[in-house]
């Protein structure tokens, strides 16, 4: 993409990548993984284990390529309500909203996870293991759903043709990270773009959007950059004088 980028750069002049903003990027992603590993990985996974271990209504075949196939839709749907969520509660759009605080869209985005978004997305898979998909598939298809999207983090890549109509695209993904008025909390899609047009919330790309957040970060510190929606919330119901909605603040 950086060598793409050079040539695009000698017919627009602006450039794709901004070096401490890729940095606070991986920064990001390198602490997501670590603390996936240790910490709240083992949440998601530990979580769905012990739901399909105590709580499952049936038990799917590993082995069975129906299942698999099933389990990949399904781990997506999960997805598409996950990432929906996130974008219209406060709890889960402060586990989520390090993803979208770049002003910049290029493939170290992919990698701008939140430290915490393992809290809040293992609930949407839960049914999945209610249902009896063992954990190695969920686990599995998971992981494919999330390296999919790495590859749609692009400003470099145009309309694919006919794949727009079914899959998630860079065309489609780039209106996800706006915050032009027209565009925002729209095509929440993992892999499948047919579940936005299902449910009320695809817009296609019609002119280059403006990337990040309404209220923009303005720090380049990956620390802030985690807690900053959780300091947010709290200073939200700071300023209330009721109890009440010093909670509603969060699930608002």
């Amino acid at each position: 993409e950086v060598v793409a980028d050079r040539r695009r750069r000698r017919q627009k002049g602006e450039p794709l990548y901004r070096f401490a903003d890729s940095i606070t990027s991986l920064a990001c992603g390198i602490g997501q993984q670590v603390l996936g590993v240790l910490v709240f990985g083992a949440i998601q996974i530990g979580a769905y284990a012990l739901v399909y271990e105590h709580l499952r209504l049936f038990t799917l075949p590993e082995a069975s390529a129906l299942v698999w196939l099933a389990a990949f839709v399904g781990v997506d749907v999960g997805y598409y309500w996950y990432h929906r969520a996130s974008h219209r509660i406060n709890f889960f759009w402060a586990t989520h909203v390090v993803h979208h605080q770049s002003e910049e869209y290029n493939l170290t985005t992919a990698l701008r996870q939140s430290w915490f978004t393992s809290l809040t997305s293992w609930v949407f898979y839960a049914p999945l293991a209610l249902i009896g998909v063992p954990t190695t598939v969920f686990v599995l298809c998971l992981t494919l759903n999330t390296l999919y999207q790495f590859w749609i983090h692009t400003r470099i890549i145009g309309k694919l043709g006919p794949l727009e109509l079914v899959l998630n695209t860079p065309s489609h993904h780039r209106i996800h990270h706006a915050i032009d008025p027209a565009y925002i909390d729209k095509n929440y899609a993992g892999v499948f773009i047919v579940w936005d047009r299902l449910f009320g919330t695809f817009v296609e790309e019609k002119d280059e959007p403006a990337y990040g957040t309404v209220k923009p970060l303005a720090s380049f510190n990956p620390f802030w950059a985690n807690v900053e929606g959780f300091a947010r919330i709290v200073d939200m119901g700071r300023r209330t004088k009721s109890v009440r909605d010093k909670l509603v603040a969060w699930v608002a």
